[in-house]
Parts: structure tokens; C-alpha cells; sequence
């Protein structure tokens, strides 16, 4: 694994990847497709959005928040107090999209996620056929237990983004304020729920292609 500190060879590597998968690819029509993995807050749809920007128009952002479990589903089953553990999200419906966007050639329609009432918005996103490369962002997708284990697979390349736990918590307990819960509501749940899942996501950080350490 190597260790990655910049921007350029975050890109560097990109580049590479998807050089040699159209060498190999018998289906020019297909895209790449690699995944940001790491713990809440850590940075990985920053770094995302930076990666696709410096892409250009072939490129597109996707986020696993859009796989979330409606509100709803969660108090029925009794997971609304963890939200973000790996079973509150719909991997079954993560995993069919990464299938289809490693074998469709037309336009795929990705759900997005709305932080102001935590739910996802369905046909937010449209890929259309003239974005080659996909960027994934997520929690989960080095996880190998249950139906995450799909995931890694078709993946063309995955980055762990890792971020000292410090800064981490800071910029989680102010995302949780921005969004409406009080000072020591958002320190309790950066604290639980979401130290409990970085802590999961922490042991599935050797599975990643590369590191990218961010300070």
C-alpha cells in the first residue's frame, strides 16, 4: 500500500488506474470506478469533490449516504439511535448500483442524501454515458462482512482517507451542530455512534489500494 499526501498523486494514480483498465477493457463503453473509503469526518467528501473537479466533466461524484435507510425504517427496526452503522444502509441497493456502473453504457441514476433531514433523495444523480470515471465515497466500502463484501470487487482502485482522530471529532461535532443538534448532542453522537463506526472502519483501512493521510 502506498501512502499518499497530495492532491497530484491522488490524480497521478487515478490517471494510472484508468490508462490500464481501457488497455484491458473489451467494452471501451465502460466506466472506472474507485472508491474513498474512511472513518465519519475524515474528509472523504472533500477530497472527492477536489478529485472530480480536477477531472473535469468526465468525472462524477457519488456518495454511499445515498443508500441510507429512510428515517422510518430505522425507528422500525430500532436502529435510529446508531444511523450509520452498516446495517442502516441499503447495501443491496449500493451494490446493484456499482454493477450497473460497471456494465451500463447509458445514463445511471444514483440516489443523493439530504443532511437537513437526514434522508435520501432518490434520482438525485445522473450519470450520464459521457462519465467515464465514477468516484464512490463512503464508509463501507472496504467492509467485508455481509453484503459489503460485493463491494470491494468492482472497484477499480480504492483510497483509505485517513485524518488524525482529533481534527476528525472537531469537524464532526461542528457538522452535527451546522445541522441542528446542540453542542453536547453533536459531541455525544461524535463520540458514539460515530466513534463506534470509525473504530469498524479503522481494521478495514489494509484492504485499500492506498492511503491518503491528510493533516
Amino acid at each position: 500500500m502506498a501512502v499518499l499526501r497530495t492532491l497530484d498523486e491522488v490524480v497521478a494514480a487515478v490517471l494510472a488506474v484508468d490508462r490500464e483498465r481501457r488497455l484491458r477493457a473489451t467494452d471501451a463503453g465502460t466506466r472506472t470506478i474507485v472508491g474513498l473509503a474512511g472513518a465519519p469526518g475524515s474528509g472523504k467528501s472533500t477530497v472527492g469533490e477536489a478529485l472530480v473537479a480536477r477531472l473535469d466533466d468526465r468525472a462524477q461524484l457519488v456518495s454511499m449516504d445515498g443508500f441510507h435507510l429512510h428515517q422510518a425504517r430505522l425507528v422500525e427496526l430500532g436502529r435510529r439511535d446508531r444511523m450509520g452503522a452498516p446495517d442502516t444502509f441499503d447495501v443491496d441497493g449500493f451494490v446493484a448500483l456499482l454493477r450497473q456502473l460497471r456494465t451500463a453504457r447509458g445514463t445511471v441514476v444514483a440516489p443523493g442524501f439530504d443532511r437537513e433531514i437526514e434522508e435520501r433523495t432518490p434520482g438525485a444523480i445522473r450519470i450520464g454515458r459521457e462519465r467515464s470515471l465514477v468516484v464512490v465515497e463512503g464508509n463501507y466500502l472496504l467492509h467485508d462482512e455481509g453484503g459489503w463484501a460485493a463491494a470491494r470487487p468492482l472497484l477499480d482502485l480504492t483510497l483509505f482517507v485517513a485524518l488524525e482522530r482529533g481534527i476528525r471529532l472537531r469537524r464532526l461535532t461542528a457538522r452535527h451542530e451546522r445541522y441542528g443538534k446542540t453542542a453536547a448532542q453533536a459531541r455525544a453522537w461524535a463520540l458514539g455512534p460515530d466513534e463506534a463506526n470509525a473504530r469498524l472502519i479503522e481494521r478495514t483501512r489494509g484492504r485499500a489500494d492506498h492511503e491518503l493521510r491528510l493533516t
